[in-house]
């Protein structure tokens, strides 16, 4: 069991540990992080940019830890939601290098996706993964993902165009009617 938070200024001394307790694992699966990234003021920035893409609805990150514990053991987001005819987003999720193969980002994958159909009222998640990630490839298919193919050279991680291989689900038909939610927005 598993317990999703999201986004929010007082868990800035948590995320940032979580952050350097991780930064070697994570290299191979990100985008280059410089010295910087790992200071209480860069974490106050993404934690700020998190908080306001909430508000202006085009995203929604959680941070994951254990029950009776503070300490952060991941994140998960939908990013780049985008309404209208399209309601869809991105999916991307990390977790600690001590705590993976325990279904906790299944847990986490699961409950998000569910958040972004019946919460959201989102039609579609599209996740992208390295085809050598085959760890995260295995969480999305237990969650019920499926390939939509190879995106060549697809996102620049730790500094190389990697190859990605699209994930994605569709939100059960019908949509669920949100009050409030229009094909508008």
């Amino acid at each position: 069991m598993i317990i999703l938070t999201k986004a929010s200024k007082e868990l800035i001394p948590e995320v940032l540990d979580y952050y350097r307790r991780n930064r070697t694992f994570l290299a191979p699966y990100e985008g280059v992080r410089d010295d910087s990234f790992y200071t209480a003021e860069s974490i106050d920035r993404l934690i700020g940019k998190a908080i306001k893409n909430e508000k202006e609805r085009t995203g929604v990150r959680f941070y994951i830890t254990l029950p009776a514990s503070s300490r952060i053991i991941g994140t998960i987001a939908l990013n780049n939601i985008v309404w209208g005819a399209f309601r869809s987003c991105f999916l991307g999720y990390a977790l600690d290098k001590d705590h993976i193969c325990r279904g906790y980002m299944t847990e986490a994958v699961n409950r998000v996706t569910e958040y972004a159909f019946s919460t959201l009222g989102l039609h579609r998640i599209e996740a992208n993964v390295m085809p050598r990630n085959t760890a995260s490839r295995r969480v999305l298919e237990k969650c019920g993902y499926e390939s939509e193919g190879i995106g060549r050279k697809y996102l620049l991680i730790n500094g190389v165009w990697e190859d990605h291989i699209h994930m994605v689900k569709f939100a059960p038909e019908p949509l669920p009617e949100k009050p409030g939610i229009s094909l508008n927005q």
